[in-house]
């Protein structure tokens, strides 16, 4: 669902607004120099109540595995947000990017899916195998009697 959109200004800087129910802001882009190939995109930058540029995120670049055309990926996070705002923006014909949110998703465990399915009761009592009640075997540590059974 689109929430925003991010147009170069005459300054050639990327701003735009996200609007929900619970958000509305003003955000800038701010290219991020760096010779780290895992270094986001862009720094998000939201204009404060006190009209001050506030850093709330990043964006990196990703590319569409079925056309290999770019997009960027990354979220919002303040402490006035009750969780994080994840987003993806996409550049338009004219320059500009569409912003849209999206709910994480939880990465399958593998692994657990994998393993057979076990029983969720608790796991059998300590010599509940014994099936006439006599006491422990000696291999449980306990030894045997030296008490004399009548």
């Amino acid at each position: 669902m689109n929430i925003g959109t991010i147009k170069q200004n005459d300054g050639g800087i990327f701003v735009g607004r996200i609007a929900t129910l619970t958000i509305a802001m003003t955000i800038a882009l701010r290219e991020v120099h760096s010779a780290n190939p895992k270094a986001p995109k862009f720094e998000v930058l939201a204009l404060s109540a006190a009209r001050a540029w506030v850093q709330v995120g990043a964006l990196f670049e990703l590319f569409s595995n079925g056309t290999g055309e770019a997009f960027l990926n990354g979220k919002i996070e303040d402490p006035s947000l009750v969780a994080p705002l994840y987003v993806s923006a996409f550049r338009q014909e004219d320059g500009s990017y569409n912003v849209v949110w999206s709910r994480p998703t939880r990465r399958r465990d593998l692994a657990a899916e994998m393993a057979p399915k076990t029983d969720d009761a608790l796991p059998p009592l300590p010599g509940a195998d014994d099936t006439a009640g006599a006491g422990a075997p000696a291999e449980s540590g306990l030894g045997e009697s030296s008490a004399d059974h009548a």
